[in-house]
């Protein structure tokens, strides 16, 4: 693992997802309190073995991905943010989910924050979208919080999705993005 992908905030560690993380995937990714929402909803073992393994690879071949965050100085896993490629076409996508009993503490808003950050930053990631339900008010006001502006609005598996967008600001520029 590359050091320059480990991102560290005031209370958080976000490190890409390696396979020694797979059975903390395999269980947030089964649980429909985290899931449910997400593209591609709930997960088999084997389906988060998969992705797992394509997280890997888009770290090594584009320098960005899925991180685990766990608590800074040591802790247990807390859930997991970064980007991955829709499969839409829509662009590369800010995702993040953590267990119930860490929302309502500003994690989502840290990790995903920290997240887009190094998107901009570190990866040059030109623009970064991000989906919601029209419904999921928790994550609408996490990427609301973190600068994302709202985009579009599109149908998926019949429901009003909204599409947010983030675009990486040059030196200089006043803009936020």
């Amino acid at each position: 693992m590359n050091p320059a992908w480990i991102v560290r905030t005031g209370r958080l560690l976000l490190t890409p997802v390696q396979w020694s993380d797979l059975p903390d995937l395999q269980a947030i990714k089964a649980d429909p309190g985290v899931f449910a929402l997400m593209l591609g909803g709930v997960r088999t073992p084997f389906r988060t073995e998969e992705e797992l393994a394509a997280d890997v690879q888009l770290w090594g071949a584009r320098g960005f991905g899925i991180w685990a965050v766990r608590p800074l100085g040591g802790g247990p896993f807390l859930g997991l943010t970064g980007f991955m490629v829709r499969p839409d076409g829509r662009g590369i996508a800010l995702r993040f989910g953590f267990w119930s009993r860490h929302r309502g503490h500003g994690v989502a808003r840290e990790a995903a924050g920290a997240a887009l950050n190094f998107g901009h930053d570190r990866a040059e990631i030109e623009r970064v979208i991000a989906v919601a339900r029209n419904t999921n008010f928790s994550s609408r006001t996490v990427l609301g919080s973190i600068g994302m502006r709202e985009h579009a609005e599109f149908l998926q598996n019949g429901y009003q999705m909204i599409e947010y967008e983030s675009l990486r600001r040059w030196r200089g520029d006043p803009i936020a993005g």
